[in-house]
């Protein structure tokens, strides 16, 4: 059973799926809002761009690598982007990010989670937006948080992914932030390092 996580909220991932826990999933996901045209029906609505990213921070807080739509795999190799999706159409994830924790470089200690707007729409735009977090091995859903509410931010801080005490951890940030790429993104993910 997954944890449904609320803003703020830690969790450990060996606790909250299995111990020796190595590979997981953040799933992204939204749709673009239904909006109501001339008298009053609604219309199709626009595809809305979002993009999935993780920055992976060292322990001064320094960005060590971006994993995004535009580089698909850290240079390492631990972590890998699925792909782009253009308009947040379809079922389940729009966009997942495949991290293998214990392939992860000791150096990396924080993994931070990002969607971001790339033509600049606002989160006033998107609905039912999500990340998950997914065992891969068996592909049991750890944990979710629903963001709720819109707002006039091109971008969230979704979840950070770190070490502590020799375990990963997860925290539920949901945060809104202005951006268009995860580099635009950095000096507000170095707030909840």
């Amino acid at each position: 059973m997954a944890v449904s996580l609320v803003k703020g909220q830690k969790i450990s991932l060996a606790k909250e799926a299995r111990p020796g826990l190595t590979r997981v999933i953040m799933g992204l996901g939204w749709d673009a809002a239904k909006k109501k045209g001339i008298f009053g029906f609604l219309k199709s609505p626009a595809a809305i761009d979002l993009d999935a990213s993780c920055a992976l921070f060292d322990a001064a807080g320094d960005p060590v690598d971006v994993v995004w739509f535009r580089q698909l795999k850290s240079k390492d190799g631990s972590i890998v982007h699925t792909g782009d999706n253009l308009t947040g159409e379809g079922e389940g994830d729009d966009e997942q990010v495949i991290v293998d924790l214990s392939a992860v470089p000791s150096g990396v200690k924080s993994l931070v989670f990002t969607v971001n707007s790339f033509r600049g729409q606002t989160f006033d735009e998107v609905e039912n937006a999500y990340c998950r977090m997914v065992d891969a091995s068996n592909e049991q859903e750890i944990a979710r948080y629903q963001l709720s509410g819109g707002g006039r931010h091109t971008a969230m801080i979704m979840a950070k992914v770190y070490r502590h005490n020799g375990e990963w951890k997860m925290h539920a940030i949901g945060e809104p932030a202005s951006g268009q790429t995860i580099q635009e993104l950095v000096p507000g993910m170095r707030a909840h390092l």
